[in-house]
């Protein structure tokens, strides 16, 4: 990843001279073209991230037209702040204008979340119709393959949440926490979203699961929206949260009214939310027997949660240790896999978990995302190995 010194903006196909009127109103980012010249998209791109704020100086471009983020002059230089994929990346300003810039060389097959970091506040691209929540944006490589069913959601945008929501205060978990619930097509067997609240409030899974079902890929499900209150401590390989959800929660979506068939429940989790519905498939075989999970921690054990470089440990973490002992029957388990292709630290981990859980007579499927550790990378998978869990 490297910024340009001179960039050629009209590469991007932006007119006129950065920061007047004209290159303005072409503004559209990120904007990409491939990085050899050769135009097959085969190879890396180079990508252009545009943000827009008050010159420096007083010889600024003489306009009167209002700017589309804040109007003082930065303190330090803008960055831009990718989601696991890449360090932070300093804007360089166009002369004395009011156009900050930065040319990203971004490899093949990406889709990543980012956003604005401007004197320590966080903003979404302006220039950029796909947003995650209030403050980030999506960006994706012309190569990346496409999401359907997923909306362009832009910053300012409100996503719609389900009308019917569950007051649960648990006694094994401590706490109250607001569990929203949306019957697809009707309601059908119970899929259960880890981290709801990303799912509801970053991400519009309840209408990108309601479009899959209109167009015959999903079939009718019940999406129950958990949401976590200390991720680390009820992700990990502990029984706490999955007594919970089997003793609490479910009756009380049964008792909701709502169709509900928790007999046939999928759980889908990302990151450490994979790493517990693995778990829950090892300890709890007669709860959870469907899984799809994105990019799983397999990395986590209790040893190396004292490495200074946990993804440093042993392959497969906890969970390996669990089946390596080869004493386990899965064969009642149905489980999708997915992990990014450009998680190069996680793929030991994810291979040697995928290979066990096979072994052990699992029914499983393995993909690989255009995409980081990133939730906008995992959420086509989401929809295509819930519906495959489903069967």
């Amino acid at each position: 990843m490297c910024p340009a010194s001179e960039p050629a903006f009209a590469d991007f196909g932006l007119p006129g001279a950065p920061g007047s009127e004209e290159f303005w109103a072409a503004a559209r980012t990120p904007a990409s073209v491939p990085a050899s010249g050769g135009g097959d998209g085969d190879g890396d791109w180079r990508t252009l991230f545009l943000w827009r704020q008050q010159a420096t100086s007083a010889a600024q471009n003489a306009t009167s037209a209002p700017l589309s983020t804040p109007e003082s002059a930065p303190a330090s230089p803008p960055l831009i702040d990718f989601e696991s994929w890449a360090e932070a990346t300093a804007l360089r300003q166009w002369g004395t204008t009011d156009c900050w810039y930065a040319e990203v060389r971004m490899p093949a097959r990406l889709r990543v979340t980012y956003r604005f970091l401007v004197d320590g506040e966080a903003h979404a691209d302006p220039f950029n119709p796909v947003g995650a929540g209030g403050d980030r944006s999506i960006a994706a490589t012309p190569d990346a393959p496409a999401q359907p069913h997923w909306p362009a959601v832009g910053p300012d945008d409100i996503l719609p949440v389900p009308r019917a929501r569950i007051r649960w205060a648990s006694e094994r978990l401590g706490g109250r926490r607001t569990v929203r619930v949306h019957p697809v097509g009707g309601g059908g067997p119970v899929v259960l979203l880890l981290d709801g609240d990303d799912w509801l409030y970053l991400h519009p899974a309840m209408t990108a699961f309601d479009a899959a079902f209109a167009a015959g890929e999903m079939p009718p499900v019940t999406l129950v929206f958990l949401p976590s209150k200390d991720r680390e401590a009820e992700f990990g390989c502990r029984p706490e949260l999955w007594e919970a959800v089997r003793d609490e929660l479910l009756p009380l979506v049964a008792e909701s009214g709502i169709p509900a068939d928790p007999s046939r429940l999928v759980v889908a989790g990302q990151s450490l939310g994979g790493l517990s519905a693995m778990y829950a498939a090892l300890e709890f075989p007669e709860l959870v027997s469907r899984v799809a999970c994105q990019s799983g921690s397999f990395w986590w054990s209790p040893e190396a949660m004292e490495l200074a470089d946990p993804l440093g440990g042993r392959a497969g973490g906890a969970v390996a240790a669990r089946l390596a002992a080869g004493d386990r029957d899965l064969s009642g388990l149905r489980i999708a896999f997915d992990l990014g292709e450009h998680e190069s630290r996680m793929l030991a981990h994810g291979e040697r978990t995928e290979d066990l859980v096979r072994r052990a007579g699992a029914t499983v499927r393995v993909s690989r995302s255009a995409s980081g550790h990133d939730r906008a990378g995992w959420r086509h998978a989401l929809l295509r190995d819930v519906a495959w869990a489903l069967g």
